[in-house]
């Protein structure tokens, strides 16, 4: 979403390199530059001056630090900024001592509710937590049918009755403290535009289950608009957060850099793709550094070790290290990095990744076409490449529906892979230098816990054929 943004960016700190110390008319050169970069971001204007304002403030006059260039200084102001502008600090659930916590989720139609329901049914159940949700939108067709099939795939039961929406959400808070689950999460109706009959409605659920948390679901997509509506629903049920959805959309991300400071709320949650995994706890911080080139290391580990099998994971790695990692591994590791979210998604999180290669259009589909090739294989090929000749590469092609300059292509890369492997330190097969103590010390990071980092996992993330 951010990416033309990051351009920009990474455009002004280029041009900075090299000076030794910040003019003031270098400074108003570059938040002259900053400011173009962020309007055209659809960032509220009023956002955008008081950034340059406390941007300036900070910079004009200020020495070049030991280890630092100019462009490192701007990007430590800018990156600190950002990170203010999109909420500062990760939201920390508390659960009501008195269960069930009550959720309630609002916003226009189309913003995407129901789905995000689900999702954070699914984040509360990962808590250990046992969630159950409603479904008060019965305004639209088949919307309690969607949520009865969502529950079903993160098995979480959902509860509605006909007729009356505030009826049912009074039931249904009746009916999660029958059973006995901690966390009620209430989907309202929306409407294509803000209306007294919408604001109504969802101001008496809120009435008759006084939620610990009323979150309101807004689309990334309509920029500044999704600013309006936040304000809107906030005059009406006091919101305490915002959750993004269609983070991974083309837009250009206005909304998530402007809500905050204009609302007074901060984001929660971001919702990044179709699938209801894609869900997470707002970072402000790592957001900031994914659109300053930074990556997001921390994100791209946790979501690694949701995926990875740690068992699995040391084997693969060993063989690598012994030699004899095959075809096999690859296409498990190939296997487990889908599962972690759209491939440019995941190549984004990577720090220092190329600017070509961020930019480049990396579709699943072409996992999915590797991932043919290599089954086309048999057993044996896959243990032993060099048994590939030309007749088997052309029973592949055909089996794979590709060609066979494509299956040599594969075998050629899958070969350099290896062979590289086997030249870095560590991946000799022997075990000098393979103590797994780490050096240096840790950092923690922001969480609703906090711990340390966790360790990224050992199989290696090369793809042949989007080199």
């Amino acid at each position: 979403m951010f990416d033309a943004l990051s351009d920009r960016f990474e455009g002004i700190f280029k041009r900075l390199r090299g000076q030794g110390r910040l003019r003031e008319q270098d400074v108003e050169e570059v938040l002259r530059e900053i400011r173009v970069a962020l309007l055209e971001a659809d960032v509220n204007f009023k956002v955008v001056r008081g950034m340059l304002e406390r941007i300036r403030a900070k910079t004009v006059g200020i020495e070049v630090a030991e280890a630092l260039n100019p462009a490192q200084q701007i990007i430590k102001i800018v990156h600190e900024e950002l990170i203010n502008a999109l909420g500062g600090e990760v939201i920390r659930i508390s659960y009501a001592s008195k269960p069930p916590t009550v959720v309630l989720l609002a916003g226009l139609q189309g913003a995407g509710k129901t789905t995000n329901a689900a999702k954070l049914a699914r984040w509360f159940k990962q808590q250990g937590r046992n969630p159950i949700l409603v479904g008060a939108d019965l305004q639209r067709p088949a919307a309690v049918e969607q949520l009865r099939t969502l529950g079903r795939q993160i098995d979480v039961p959902v509860f509605s009755l006909p007729g009356d929406p505030v009826e049912t959400a009074a039931a249904g808070l009746a009916e999660a403290k029958r059973l006995g689950r901690d966390v009620l999460i209430v989907d309202t109706a929306g409407r294509l535009a803000i209306d007294a009959a919408l604001m109504d409605e969802v101001r008496r659920i809120s009435e008759v289950t006084s939620p610990d948390y009323t979150f309101l679901v807004i689309d990334a997509m309509t920029g500044q608009d999704a600013v309006t509506v936040a304000e809107s629903f906030n005059d009406t049920l006091a919101l305490d957060a915002v959750i993004l959805t269609k983070l991974d959309g083309d837009a250009r991300g206005g909304a998530a850099l402007s809500v905050k400071e204009v609302v007074g709320k901060p984001i929660a949650f971001a919702s990044t793709g179709e699938k209801l995994a894609d869900f997470e706890l707002f970072h402000p911080d790592r957001l900031a550094g994914r659109i300053l080139g930074m990556g997001d290391m921390l994100t791209l580990i946790e979501k690694a070790e949701e995926v990875y099998e740690k068992q699995g994971a040391e084997e693969a790695a060993q063989r690598l290290m012994d030699g004899s990692f095959t075809l096999d591994d690859f296409l498990d590791q190939m296997q487990q990095i889908k599962k972690m979210g759209p491939l440019s998604g995941v190549v984004g999180m990577i720090p220092g990744m190329p600017k070509e290669l961020k930019n480049a259009k990396i579709e699943d589909g072409q996992l999915d076409h590797l991932e043919a090739m290599i089954q086309s294989m048999t057993v044996a090929e896959r243990a032993n490449v060099d048994l590939i000749d030309g007749s088997r590469r052309a029973r592949i092609a055909r089996g794979s529906g590709s060609d066979p300059g494509e299956v040599a292509v594969l075998v050629k890369q899958f070969k350099e892979m290896q062979k590289m492997m086997k030249r870095i330190p560590g991946f000799s097969g022997t075990k000098k230098g393979r103590s797994g103590k780490k050096k240096g010390k840790s950092r923690g990071r922001t969480t609703t816990a906090t711990s340390d980092p966790p360790a990224m996992p050992k199989p290696p993330f090369s793809l042949p054929g989007l080199n």
